[in-house]
């Protein structure tokens, strides 16, 4: 089976699988000061399937109009699910998951959907640089989580009229991100794990072997609820050691809303991974790369 990847910015990705073609969350129509990435949801006339890994506006605008101009199914959190159907999206094109479920894509694909955690946004700062350390933090209840992401998104109403506007328009209603999912595909050339922010259960990740994995880089990692105290560097390095795969690829790590988003600096990160998992294989590509996935 062939199997390659597309970044299409953030942490969106094009997977095709044969035939099969499925999008890994679908936000590509983004700022105009960021980098363009070679192709708007417009451009898009194939997709079988759209996972969106959760319901905030920078993975799930542009969903609604994929599904429509294509009839690709979304899998999503309820909440995924519901705004999709406020955004015109039949029911029959709409699939809510919670973690737990095992979803067949085709005759010989199967994406298994586990329960995550969101990166810890409400912390101070919400985008640290890769290797720069943060502590405390912790035990902070969910009223003032809640608080100072008010307090961050009052700020960026005064980040500048581009992005403004741009917030404005994607502004698609959702309540939170929804309850963060991460996927496992299966096929018979090898597995992908998917994560489209940084956070994690443990006891889930340790139990996973996936050949390749899709690693969200930004912000601050959250560990079973908590913010991790450490680098974002050694947060993606503490996942591979728990997952172990063969090979691992980025995402959300590019500068995808100047005046909020930096692009990352990767030196920390691979430093970090040869440290932790010197047998994994740190895989940087840019966007349109049609990245052979399983090939040795």
């Amino acid at each position: 089976m062939a199997a390659t990847l597309d970044w299409l910015g953030c942490a969106t990705f094009r997977l095709t699988l044969s035939d099969l073609v499925v999008f890994l969350d679908a936000y590509i129509d983004r700022v105009p000061g960021a980098a363009p990435t070679g192709i708007t949801v417009d451009e898009i006339t194939r997709a079988d399937w759209i996972v969106v890994g959760h319901s905030h506006f920078d993975h799930l605008y542009g969903a609604e109009r994929i599904a429509k101009a294509t009839g690709a199914t979304i899998i999503g959190s309820y909440e995924t699910v519901r705004v999709m159907e406020t955004m015109g999206v039949p029911p029959n094109q709409l699939m809510p998951v919670a973690g737990g479920e095992r979803i067949r894509l085709a005759k010989d694909v199967i994406v298994r959907v586990y329960p995550s955690q969101h990166s810890c946004v409400w912390t101070t700062p919400p985008m640290p640089a890769s290797d720069q350390v943060c502590l405390g933090d912790l035990g902070a209840l969910y009223q003032e989580r809640q608080e100072r992401l008010q307090e961050l998104w009052n700020r960026l109403q005064s980040a500048g009229a581009e992005l403004l506007s741009h917030l404005t328009a994607s502004n698609q209603g959702a309540r939170g991100d929804g309850g963060a999912l991460v996927y496992v595909f299966e096929t018979p050339d090898g597995s992908l794990l998917y994560q489209d922010t940084s956070g994690h259960w443990s006891g889930i990740f340790r139990d996973l072997r996936p050949n390749v994995a899709i690693l969200a880089a930004a912000g601050r990692g959250n560990i079973d609820g908590e913010p991790i105290q450490g680098s974002l560097a050694q947060f993606v390095a503490r996942q591979a050691d728990l997952l172990r795969p063969q090979k691992i690829l980025l995402s959300h790590h590019d500068n995808w809303l100047p005046g909020f988003s930096q692009a990352v600096d990767v030196a920390p990160i691979r430093r970090e991974l040869e440290r932790w998992v010197p047998k994994t294989k740190l895989i940087e590509m840019g966007y349109l790369a049609a990245y052979p996935l399983f090939a040795r």
